[in-house]
């Protein structure tokens, strides 16, 4: 009898060992390159080592995913440093614990052939935006390096129809749009663009795309070993470009085989940080102090307050 119950507990020692942690990750979007990481993770099985079982949802409302987090009605999303900056401002208990791509894909978007050549040419022109605030202040601080105010200008909101409304005359310039995925378009549309980059005119390098959890739960232990995971997929994705672009289409293929993701994809490969879980406190608090002089938001707390490496 003895030697039954140490073998039925034997048993549920190891069903408890064998089960995976469960991770739901909102992405801020439908699947596209910038969740690399993400995909590789799970398809090459980096995750499961983990003991990870994680889902991947796509949000009906891409404004929603990091206020899910804050209600406790998922474990993590996919969001921005500077959308971070103002929710925290707002009093969400969010806290980034790690990053997808390092380096900003936020830029100014003109045509390669058009009048503008420097973005001192737009003054008097027309410049279209999709979220405003945030693209505002990038905007205005674009502007002043070169001279100009939010007045020289006239800011049109073009919903996310970016390249099409430059492409159409609509609008003379786009800010917001991502260089790794609106110059691939303009240009297999055969209207090629320019890109001016926000870091290079005026504006503080941040982290475009991160991922949050609820504060409340920042300690939690799955976020290491999920860090662990995704590092090793940027790892596979950096030295084996083109088997991961084959393991990343093959999440879904009818949707993510298309001519733009494969060039997105490339465009994106150098942008993925190479340690997720790494976090640069001056960078953040830099930009934290940026988005505070732009007025949008009222305070720069201490970076720990709503920042860790787990």
């Amino acid at each position: 009898m003895k030697r039954l119950t140490a073998l039925l507990c034997g048993c549920l020692l190891s069903a408890q060992a064998l089960a995976a942690d469960k991770v739901e990750v909102m992405l801020d979007w439908f699947i596209n390159p910038d969740h690399g990481p993400l995909i590789i993770a799970q398809q090459k099985g980096f995750f499961a080592a983990q003991g990870l079982e994680v889902s991947l949802v796509e949000p009906a409302d891409p404004s929603m995913p990091p206020k899910l987090v804050a209600a406790g009605k998922t474990d993590m999303a996919v969001s921005y440093q500077p959308q971070l900056h103002l929710q925290v401002d707002q009093g969400l208990p969010l806290t980034r614990v790690g990053t997808l791509v390092a380096t900003p894909l936020n830029s100014l978007v003109v045509l390669k052939d058009g009048p503008i050549n420097s973005i001192a040419d737009l003054k008097g022109k027309k410049v279209g935006f999709s979220v405003s605030g945030f693209e505002d202040a990038l905007l205005s601080a674009m502007l002043n390096k070169h001279g100009l105010k939010a007045d020289d200008i006239e800011l049109i909101n073009v919903n996310w129809s970016l390249s099409p409304s430059v492409i159409s005359g609509q609008v003379d310039a786009v800010i917001g749009a991502f260089r790794n995925f609106e110059l691939n378009q303009m240009d297999i549309e055969g209207h090629p663009g320019r890109a001016f980059f926000v870091e290079e005119e005026g504006v503080p390098a941040y982290d475009e795309l991160i991922l949050v959890v609820n504060k409340a739960k920042q300690d939690d232990p799955r976020w290491a070993r999920f860090m662990t995971a995704l590092e090793q997929a940027t790892q596979y994705i950096i030295n084996h470009p083109d088997a991961a672009w084959g393991s990343f289409v093959s999440y879904k293929p009818n949707e993510l085989n298309t001519e733009l993701n494969r060039r997105a994809w490339g465009d994106t490969l150098t942008r993925f940080a190479l340690r997720p879980a790494a976090l640069d406190t001056g960078r953040y608090q830099r930009f934290g102090a940026f988005m505070q002089a732009q007025g949008l938001t009222k305070a720069n707390p201490a970076v720990d307050t709503y920042a860790i490496t787990p």
